[in-house]
C-alpha cells in the first residue's frame, strides 16, 4: 500500500506538473505499445460507486475511454437481485455488447442487471478483451465506499451513481481527501448538506462535475428575443416534466420481508435513520421518498433549468408556493380521510418560486410542474387546434410567449408577441456539448475546472431543496437566503437538515 504523499504526489502528476520538474525520463509510448498506447501512469485511476440500473447503464461510457481506467467498484448490494428497468432486455444486451459475450448472465434473480457483483464483472471483461491472454483481475470491490476510500491509495477520481441520500456524503468524502469527483444529481437532498458540500468544493483544487450539466440546452436565442424585447418584460418561466414515471407510494411500507442475500441494508440507509428493510424504499423507486430522494424536479430539473438559472440569474426566491396533490383512504369505520403525509412525494405537484428583480431583469416567477399537471394552455393553441407537449418550456412575458419545441430548450420558436423583431433577432445556434464524462476525465488530467463543476451548482441546488421543501410541508414558504432559513412556517427548518446517523455526518466520513 502507497503512502498518501506519493498518492497525492500522484495526482499531481496527471494534473499537469512536468516530468522534466520531477526528473522522470519518459519513454514515447509509440515505443511500449504503438501508437494509441496510453502508459498505466497517465491514466486516471476512477473509482466507481453505484452498481444499480443507471450505474451499469452508464459504465460503458467511462470503460471506453482509454485515458481512464476504472480500478473498484462499489455498492452495498452484491447480487442482481430485486432490480427493475424501463425494458426487460435492454441494459443485459447492452452490456452483453460492452463485454462481447452474448451469453453473459446476471446471476441473481437473472432478471435485470445490477449489484456490485456484475460491476466487478463488467469492468474485469471489458479491460480483459484488451490482454493477450483474455483475462484481467485489477478491479476490487468494495460494499463501503468509506473502506475503499480509505484502502485504495491510487484512486484520482471517483464517479458517484447512488441514491440520492448519499450523494452529499459520499462527495463530501471524496472532497476531504483530494478525489476528483463527478456525479450524478442531485448533489444532496437536503438544502444545508447541499450548501456544504458546495462550499467544500470552492475551497479546493479538485475537479468537480455534475453530470447533467451535458445536457442542457441553449438559451442564446431566447435570451436574444427576451433581450430584444420580442416579448416584452419577462414575467414567468414555466417547465413542466412527465415525472414521476415510477411507482410512488402514499403510505410507508408495514411489512417486513427479508432482507435479500449479499444487501448491506446499514450501508443503504447511511445517515438515514434506521427502519426496516421494505424493496419499496430501494432502487428506482427511492426517488418518491424524502429521505431517499430528491423527487421529480430533483431528478429532472437539473436537465432542463440549470442552463435558465444561469442566462437569468435565478437565485435566493423569496416565496416557495406549492400545490400538490392528496390520497384518501377508508376506515375500518366505513369513515373517510385524507393522508397526512410528510414522507413521500406527492404523485402531482406544481411550485411556484418568486425571484426578485435584479440588475439586468424584472422580477420573475418560476413555475415547476410534474405527475401530469401542465400550465395553462396558451389561447394559441386553441386557434391552432394544438396541445401542450407532455413536457416543455415555456418563457411568458408582458407581450408575448416564447415556446421550447422539447422539455429542454430545443428549437425555441416565438408563439406570440413582435414576430417581425423575432426574425431579425434570429440567431444560428449550433450547440453541442462534449461528453460530460470524456471532459472530466480531461479536466482531471489537466487540472481544469469545468462548466458543470460543483462551484456553479447552487441555484439549481437550492431551488430543488426548496421545491422537496415546500411540498412537504404543504405551505407557502417565505425564504431568507442570505440565512438559508424559512422564516414564517419555522417548523418547515428541519426539512432543509438532516439528522445525521452516528458516523455518517460531513465532518466523520
Amino acid at each position: 500500500m502507497k503512502s498518501e504523499k506519493s498518492h497525492l504526489n500522484r495526482r499531481k502528476f496527471i494534473g499537469g506538473v512536468s516530468s522534466a520538474l520531477v526528473g522522470i525520463t519518459v519513454v514515447p509510448r509509440q515505443v511500449l505499445g504503438g501508437v494509441d498506447y496510453i502508459p498505466p501512469s497517465d491514466k486516471i485511476n476512477i473509482a466507481y460507486i453505484g452498481c444499480g440500473t443507471q450505474g451499469l447503464r452508464e459504465m460503458p461510457d467511462l470503460l471506453e475511454i482509454p485515458e481512464a481506467k476504472i480500478t473498484a467498484v462499489c455498492d452495498p448490494q452484491k447480487y442482481a437481485s430485486g432490480y427493475f428497468d424501463w425494458s426487460p432486455k435492454g441494459l443485459l444486451n447492452s452490456l452483453r455488447k460492452t463485454i462481447d459475450n452474448p451469453n453473459w448472465i446476471t446471476g441473481g434473480d437473472g432478471k435485470i442487471p445490477g449489484g456490485l457483483n456484475n460491476g466487478k464483472e463488467v469492468v474485469e471483461a471489458f479491460y480483459a478483451k484488451s490482454n493477450q491472454n483474455g483475462k484481467y483481475k485489477g478491479c476490487t470491490a468494495y460494499t463501503d465506499f468509506r473502506e475503499m476510500f480509505e484502502k485504495e491509495k491510487d484512486i484520482d477520481a471517483v464517479k458517484i451513481m447512488a441514491t440520492d441520500h448519499l450523494h452529499g456524503v459520499m462527495a463530501a468524502s471524496a472532497i476531504k481527501k483530494g478525489i476528483h469527483t463527478t456525479m450524478h444529481k442531485p448533489i444532496a437532498n437536503r438544502l444545508e448538506e447541499g450548501f456544504n458540500v458546495i462550499e467544500m468544493a470552492k475551497k479546493t483544487n479538485v475537479i468537480t462535475h455534475l453530470i447533467p450539466w451535458e445536457s442542457n440546452g441553449s438559451m442564446d436565442q431566447i435570451m436574444a428575443w427576451v433581450n430584444g424585447g420580442v416579448i416584452g418584460p419577462l414575467k414567468e418561466v414555466h417547465n413542466w416534466s412527465n415525472r414521476p414515471v415510477w411507482p410512488q407510494y402514499a403510505n410507508k411500507p408495514i411489512e417486513t420481508p427479508a432482507l435479500p442475500k449479499g444487501f448491506d441494508w446499514d450501508l443503504w440507509l447511511g445517515p438515514e435513520e434506521n427502519r426496516p428493510y421494505h424493496p419499496n424504499y430501494t432502487n428506482m423507486v427511492f426517488r418518491g421518498w424524502y429521505d431517499f430522494g430528491g423527487g421529480a424536479m430533483a431528478d429532472m430539473g437539473h436537465y432542463s433549468l440549470w442552463s435558465v438559472f444561469k442566462a437569468l440569474q435565478l437565485e435566493n426566491p423569496t416565496i416557495i408556493e406549492p400545490n400538490r396533490s392528496h390520497v384518501c383512504g377508508l376506515r375500518d369505520n366505513a369513515t373517510a380521510f385524507r393522508v397526512n403525509n410528510d414522507y413521500s412525494f406527492p404523485f402531482a405537484s406544481s411550485v411556484r418560486f418568486k425571484y426578485p428583480a435584479n440588475n439586468t431583469r424584472p422580477a420573475v416567477d418560476l413555475i415547476w410542474y410534474d405527475g401530469g399537471v401542465r400550465p395553462a394552455v396558451p389561447s394559441e393553441f386553441y386557434e391552432q387546434d394544438k396541445e401542450l407537449p407532455l413536457e416543455g418550456m415555456m418563457f411568458v412575458g408582458d407581450e408575448g410567449i416564447i415556446m421550447s419545441s422539447d422539455f429542454m430548450l430545443k428549437d425555441p420558436f416565438v408563439l406570440s408577441g413582435n414576430k417581425k423583431l423575432a426574425g431579425e433577432l434570429n440567431k444560428n445556434v449550433k450547440y453541442e456539448r462534449v461528453s460530460g464524462i470524456q471532459r472530466f476525465v480531461e479536466g482531471v488530467k489537466k487540472g481544469e475546472q469545468l462548466e458543470g463543476s460543483f462551484r456553479n451548482a447552487w441555484p439549481i441546488t437550492e431551488a430543488v431543496n426548496l421545491y422537496a421543501t415546500a411540498l412537504r410541508s404543504g405551505k407557502n414558504l417565505k425564504y431568507d437566503a442570505s440565512n438559508r432559513k424559512i422564516t414564517n412556517v419555522i417548523e418547515a427548518n428541519k426539512y432543509l437538515t438532516r439528522d445525521y446517523r452516528k458516523g455518517w455526518s460531513l465532518d466523520e466520513v
